[in-house]
């Protein structure tokens, strides 16, 4: 018996750790990317909210309060929506990488896998709803 509930105490303790440690670490991703130009925030926050609502609650209500980030995520979570900016900024994020990789000296089959693999990601991306 005690063998099972010190089984069961260190299972949740290892699963709330691994979702704790995804959430920091994309909120610190994401604040890079605020940053960077290269590194989407959004995503970013988008998944630390999902994983912080799985181990940290405190932190996915600070996410969706606040003042900046927090209506990304409620627009997502309601709706499934991207604004019309963020899809133009990041198609163009896309064309400019595709151009860099044809430019480059990467293999032929990167030069042809990821411009197709970013072409399913816009497709996806532009059908989502704008609200």
């Amino acid at each position: 018996m005690a063998l099972e509930l010190t089984t069961l105490v260190l299972t949740r303790l290892a699963t709330l750790t691994f979702w704790r440690t995804l959430a920091l670490a994309c909120v610190v991703l994401g604040i890079v990317g605020a940053f960077l130009p290269v590194l989407p925030t959004t995503p970013f926050l988008l998944v630390a909210a999902w994983a912080g609502g799985k181990g940290w609650p405190q932190l996915e209500a600070w996410l969706v309060a606040h003042p900046r980030w927090g209506p990304p995520i409620t627009r997502w979570r309601d709706h499934r929506a991207v604004p019309r900016s963020a899809k133009w900024a990041a198609s163009g994020t896309m064309l400019m990488s595709t151009a860099l990789l044809w430019l480059s000296r990467a293999p032929l089959v990167l030069q042809l896998a990821v411009p197709a693999f970013l072409a399913c990601v816009a497709w996806w991306l532009w059908r989502r709803p704008e609200i």
